[in-house]
């Protein structure tokens, strides 16, 4: 009876350990989170513990002290899980999933799941150390993107920092098993850091502004006092929008306190871009979001097609979409 409970704690043991310490960092999120402390607190566990493992991980194999080196192993697995399921919900509210960022969502997903389930992980993470340094910077990088904006960092530059920091902290695990001395490692993470920052710049849409994300959209006849006239469902009879000579997208874009952020709304019919609207600037703080809008009246017929709006940063980054139908 001993032995097969032994084995099966073996087997599963850390991935019930992982799912329970992830639920409770769901749980805690919901509590009035995202809270920089929390993700700032996992960060420096994380790398503390990758810095013990690239210092002592070869002595301790020399001495046969495999158990030591697998349950470091095991915490730096259940890390992983609790940081990027902590973040998840961020990326969750600011992904559009009819956009190139649902990409990113998705391996934040993927990478929950796989350091949940323990087989998982040692079946397609642990025997390849490559996967294994990509789970680490991206996990990182991730958290790094939604804390950063907490402390009033714009989404722009929080993604280049993220970029930038989540390389300089690989420098353990270049000098992994004494592979690179310290100044030679640290070069390589500097090298590879400025190499990320262009990548991210380049690949900016990929990445959703978390933790900024839209908290209410609609389309009306017009906007008065802040708040939508006569909002519409779609979709929209075209006579509809002849009487009102246009029409108006309503935006609520939530934001952390004392972040300011310009943003724009980009019309689109029937995948055509059909112009761009400089709004105010984000400020941050208000629970249901800093409200803004745009009106449309120059709309030629025929009306009928299907329309979107992009809420985007000033770096051209997706906040969300309004989407809404003209018939005819």
């Amino acid at each position: 009876m001993a032995r097969p409970l032994l084995r099966w704690v073996k087997r599963w043991g850390v991935s019930v350990f992982s799912l329970s310490l992830g639920l409770a960092t769901l749980f805690v999120f919901r509590r009035g989170l995202p809270h920089v402390g929390w993700i700032v607190g996992y960060l420096l566990l994380l790398w503390l513990l990758i810095v013990v493992v690239a210092e002592l991980r070869a002595p301790l194999e020399s001495k046969r002290q495999r158990l030591v080196v697998d349950a470091v192993d095991y915490v730096i697995q259940s890390l992983y899980h609790g940081l990027l399921l902590f973040v998840l919900p961020a990326y969750w509210a600011s992904a559009t999933l009819d956009s190139v960022n649902v990409v990113f969502l998705v391996g934040v997903v993927a990478g929950a799941l796989v350091t949940a389930i323990d087989p998982w992980y040692s079946a397609i993470v642990h025997p390849r150390p490559w996967l294994n340094q990509l789970l680490l910077g991206f996990s990182i990088f991730a958290a790094l993107n939604v804390a950063l904006p907490l402390l009033r960092i714009k989404p722009i530059f929080a993604l280049e920092g993220a970029a930038a920091l989540s390389l300089l902290a690989m420098t353990p695990v270049f000098r992994d098993r004494g592979a690179l001395t310290w100044p030679r490692a640290h070069s390589r993470a500097v090298a590879l850091a400025v190499v990320a920052m262009v990548a991210v710049w380049f690949g900016r849409a990929a990445v959703p502004p978390a933790p900024l994300f839209v908290a209410r959209a609609t389309v009306a006849r017009d906007v008065t006092m802040l708040e939508p006239l006569e909002p519409v469902s779609s979709p929209i009879p075209a006579s509809s929008v002849a009487t009102w000579g246009g029409l108006t997208a309503y935006t609520a874009v939530y934001a952390p306190a004392g972040l300011e952020q310009a943003i724009s709304h980009r019309w689109w019919k029937d995948g055509r871009l059909i112009g761009i609207a400089p709004l105010s600037p984000v400020r941050g703080g208000r629970k249901e979001g800093f409200r803004t809008y745009s009106k449309k009246t120059d709309l030629k017929p025929p009306y009928q097609g299907r329309y979107h709006v992009d809420v985007v940063t000033a770096s051209g980054q997706l906040i969300g979409r309004l989407r809404f139908t003209i018939s005819p």
